[in-house]
């Protein structure tokens, strides 16, 4: 499904949801390719607690949190709800809200979910996005023995995971990369070469939302223990 359809630009910006769609939305703040809205999720505990809901074009929902000064943390909606301390967590998109007409109205019957609920019925295990671009750009990891950053290409759920778990070894060294066998002795990629990481939209691309992927069956694992594994398995299956 081509979610770009229809989609609309402004200053060159990407405009995601048109302003008749968000008009009776409070707290709504356009950055970039991404819309802003105040969110919260309710617990007859603790009361409110407030956020900031961020809605991406590829389907990524990320929300700061702001229940108390200082806060800050940015968190996957399962896990956001968790945090607000909500009785019966698990139903996500039932239990965080945003201010419609002034009163608290469900993510599910809003527009906001519309690009997260296409990518999810477009997922077929595909380590492309939407318009068939790679959505995983190559990744460095930095050597404890030499302090040398290697290269790790993303193209296949095993390269991922071989990048995730040395990205969680604190002790990762050259010698357990499994594919390029290197030792400290090998000279580390020029600079020059290093700032190719493998985007179709820019070869010099730092990372952006079409070769940035957060969160994919491809690059996401059930068996892992780490909190981002955790939260993007209990995401998807909200």
């Amino acid at each position: 499904m081509d979610m770009e359809k229809g989609l609309e630009r402004e200053n060159g910006l990407v405009t995601l949801f048109s302003d008749e769609e968000l008009r009776e939305v409070s707290g709504v703040k356009r950055v970039g390719e991404y819309v802003e809205i105040t969110c919260g999720c309710t617990s007859h505990r603790y009361g409110d607690a407030v956020g900031r809901l961020r809605v991406f074009l590829n389907g990524f929902l990320e929300i700061t949190c702001e229940c108390t000064p200082g806060c800050q943390d940015k968190l996957t909606p399962a896990a956001f709800e968790k945090h607000s301390g909500r009785e019966t967590a698990r139903k996500w998109k039932n239990n965080i809200w945003v201010i419609v007409n002034g009163e608290k109205v469900p993510l599910y019957k809003t527009v906001l979910l519309k690009y997260y609920n296409q990518q999810s019925k477009s997922a077929n295990g595909s380590h492309r996005s939407h318009n068939g671009r790679a959505c995983h750009h190559d990744e460095f990891v930095r050597c404890t023995r030499c302090n040398k950053e290697r290269r790790f290409r993303l193209r296949t759920k095993e390269e991922c995971r071989i990048h995730h778990d040395a990205l969680a070894d604190a002790d990762w060294k050259c010698s357990d990369h499994p594919y390029d066998k290197i030792t400290c002795d090998v000279d580390e990629e020029r600079a020059s070469r290093r700032i190719y990481r493998g985007c179709t939209r820019s070869p010099t691309c730092k990372g952006c939302t079409t070769c940035v992927c957060f969160g994919c069956d491809i690059c996401r694992f059930s068996d892992c223990n780490c909190q981002t594994c955790i939260d993007f398995t209990r995401n998807a299956k909200a």
